[in-house]
């Protein structure tokens, strides 16, 4: 019991570092603070995308035109609606018809990923030391308005300077990809470098404000994906990424702005600048910039990821693009993603197919896991009780060779091999719930479908119980299974005080973790009190049955 105990603490153990996720408080983001800032910092491989001047050597001198009225093009579908301005080009909004915003004061809003004033995909190319900022170009739009019903297409076409761009979104109406691609020309014949703004963060959505500012950041992919958060940054300070990426992306909890360069022939990414917004106390917002070679014909082409992270949507894009979301820690992301996955896919299968209540869902879940592993946990726990019939030979054992440790190692494994009997049967039944129990929590973590779901008195099964109930009887039904499971078993000190302790610490530990995991693990203990009952039974006969065990107090001359 005490190895059990020992490797029980140990694995909980590996999750204990994960509060630190949820005690992140909301930073205050500065009014001061603008993200046209133009203080970075950029590689030689990435000009500055801000430089404002267009009047240099290598380029045309821009024409001081009148700027005309900037119009939105929205394109719709029952999707998302994306809204991109004659001025600039770049998506200005991004509406997602699926999803409400859950944040105090606009709960029940459809979700607007884009802060007002902060576009994304807005186009820079640099030739040489040259930049040419796009951001102030009137574009001519091929249509006012688009309703996409199939594949359809937006044209954007400016010229200035002897300079032109035509630049054209795709679109399918039940996708949050758009594919990407436009021309230049008057560049000259070398080429250059696409700067692509991919703003600064996104709107504020989520009830856990804290929880989701830390989510924010860039994630990359060249072998392996590789998140960079932006709380890692001081406040004013930049950080370059250097590349080629197949795809990058900037990330909420919930929602990411990517850019993949995953199709055959296309440029992949070259790098990326962040630069964390001044004044801010703790960092949550970055200024970021994508580059993307052009080639010699003024050529480029690339697809961008506007939307939910649904993990379905994710795996469809292929190249790991799941991994924006991903199930599990550096290390262990191997073997708890596909317990993550397929825990995932059987949630929303039953919640969908069924029409119950994810918080039912949970509970038949957790149930249905303690059935299947039912007879494994009886079979490994009768080789406790055997374990425990061969204690008094043991007692035997360890009086005769006490001075002689090799000798005793020797006897005792000759008395398991004789009796058929394996010294760590009893301990993998209890590490058999772990892998799963941890593939829930970044389940309910990160997965989007359990987003502001609710249940009973609980608002939201993907953030901590509000009132702290579900911990609590969390706590106590761990203290019922194990004080039966402890029935007839010899007396131990160390069991007993890890008895009250164990509860406690696990109450302390799930205090913050989300409200359905705790559910689920409360579910799991109750219905692990019968099994435990019909077994503590069985050590109680076994035990009876068993001849008494003499202990040897005789001195060795």
């Amino acid at each position: 019991m005490d190895r059990r105990v020992l490797w029980a603490i140990a694995l909980m153990m590996v999750i204990a570092i994960a509060p630190t996720f949820f005690f992140k408080q909301p930073p205050k983001r500065p009014v001061a603070s603008t993200v046209a800032d133009s203080g970075a910092r950029r590689p030689s491989s990435l000009p500055d995308s801000q430089s404002a001047a267009v009047e240099r050597p290598g380029l045309p001198v821009t024409a001081q035109t009148a700027a005309q009225p900037a119009d939105t093009v929205v394109v719709s579908s029952a999707l998302y609606h994306y809204a991109i301005a004659t001025r600039g080009g770049a998506i200005i909004q991004a509406s997602l018809e699926h999803y409400k915003n859950l944040a105090p004061g606009h709960r029940g809003e459809t979700v607007r990923m884009l802060p007002e004033g902060v576009p994304i995909h807005q186009l820079a190319v640099s030739v040489g030391q040259d930049t040419l900022r796009l951001a102030d170009w009137d574009f001519t739009p091929s249509t006012k308005a688009l309703e996409v019903t199939g594949s359809d297409s937006l044209t954007l076409t400016a010229t200035r300077g002897g300079v032109s761009l035509e630049l054209r979104y795709y679109f399918g109406p039940a996708d949050y990809q758009i594919g990407v691609a436009g021309r230049f020309t008057g560049l000259g014949p070398v080429g250059g470098h696409l700067l692509v703004d991919m703003g600064s963060g996104f709107s504020q959505t989520e009830a856990d404000s804290a929880g989701n500012y830390y989510a924010y950041g860039i994630v990359t992919k060249t072998d392996q994906s590789k998140v960079h958060l932006f709380s890692k940054l001081k406040a004013g300070e930049s950080a370059v990424y250097e590349g080629p990426f197949e795809w990058a992306a900037v990330k909420s909890k919930y929602f990411v702005a990517a850019l993949l360069a995953v199709d055959s022939g296309d440029a992949q990414i070259s790098g990326i600048t962040a630069r964390a917004l001044p004044g801010e106390a703790k960092v949550v917002h970055a200024s970021t910039t994508f580059g993307v070679p052009v080639s010699s014909t003024g050529l480029f082409r690339y697809r961008l990821y506007v939307g939910a992270m649904e993990y379905p949507r994710l795996r469809a894009v292929g190249h790991d693009f799941y991994d924006i979301n991903p199930y599990g820690w550096p290390g262990f992301r191997t073997l708890i993603r596909p317990i993550a996955v397929a825990a995932r896919a059987l949630l929303v299968w039953m919640h969908e197919h069924l029409g119950i209540a994810y918080g039912v869902v949970l509970i038949l879940f957790g149930i249905m896991i303690r059935l299947v592993l039912w007879p494994l946990n009886q079979k490994g726990m009768r080789a406790s009780i055997r374990m425990q019939a061969l204690q008094p030979e043991m007692q035997k054992i360890q009086d005769r060779y006490k001075d002689d440790p090799a000798q005793l190692q020797k006897e005792v494994m000759q008395l398991y091999k004789r009796e058929g009997v394996n010294p760590f049967s009893g301990c993998w039944p209890l590490l058999l719930p772990w892998p799963i129990l941890l593939a829930l929590f970044f389940v309910l973590a990160n997965t989007i479908e359990l987003r502001g779901q609710s249940f009973l008195w609980l608002p939201d099964l993907s953030l901590k119980d509000p009132f702290f109930i579900l911990p609590v009887l969390m706590g106590a039904s761990m203290f019922a299974v194990n004080k039966v499971g402890m029935l007839g078993m010899p007396p131990n000190p160390q069991s007993k005080m890890m008895l009250y302790m164990l509860p406690v610490m696990m109450t302390v530990l799930f205090i913050n973790f989300a409200s359905g995991l705790n559910l689920y693990y409360f579910i799991q203990n109750l219905v692990s009190v019968p099994q435990q009952w019909i077994l503590a039974q069985e050590r109680l006969k076994a035990k009876a049955a068993a001849p008494p065990v003499i202990v040897s107090t005789k001195k060795k001359s």
